[in-house]
């Protein structure tokens, strides 16, 4: 099985879907991760705030990071190898490395405003 690592900045929670305004890039890659996984694909994401060991023990993630900055997240790795850096894959990206053929989701961004209620703020 293919398995997809994404290592990204800090973020204030696992997805940075959350607080007062919500990034719609994040939302999208969160929506895509969730139905991948539904599909029987693999994917991790690990965020700087709450995984800083996974940076420091994956040896490419550590390397770029040091020879870079943090600018250089978010990182890719299929399979233990890095596909991209800076930017989030594309859902079609997703799609093709790990060969898996599903419909994409579909979503609107609508004024999504944290009510504070569910712990997210």
């Amino acid at each position: 099985m293919k398995k997809l690592m994404i290592y990204e900045p800090a973020m204030c929670c696992a997805t940075g879907v959350c607080g007062p305004s919500v990034d719609p890039e994040l939302l999208r890659v969160t929506v895509m991760i969730n139905q991948i996984k539904a599909n029987g694909g693999y994917v991790e994401r690990h965020n700087l705030t709450d995984n800083p060991m996974s940076f420091v023990t994956e040896t490419k993630v550590n390397d770029l990071l040091n020879t870079q900055g943090i600018e250089v997240l978010p990182i890719t790795m299929l399979n233990g190898e890095v596909v991209k850096t800076g930017t989030y894959l594309s859902d079609e990206e997703m799609l093709k490395l790990l060969d898996l053929q599903i419909e994409k989701p579909a979503f609107v961004m609508s004024n999504i405003e944290c009510g504070g209620n569910d712990g997210c703020c």
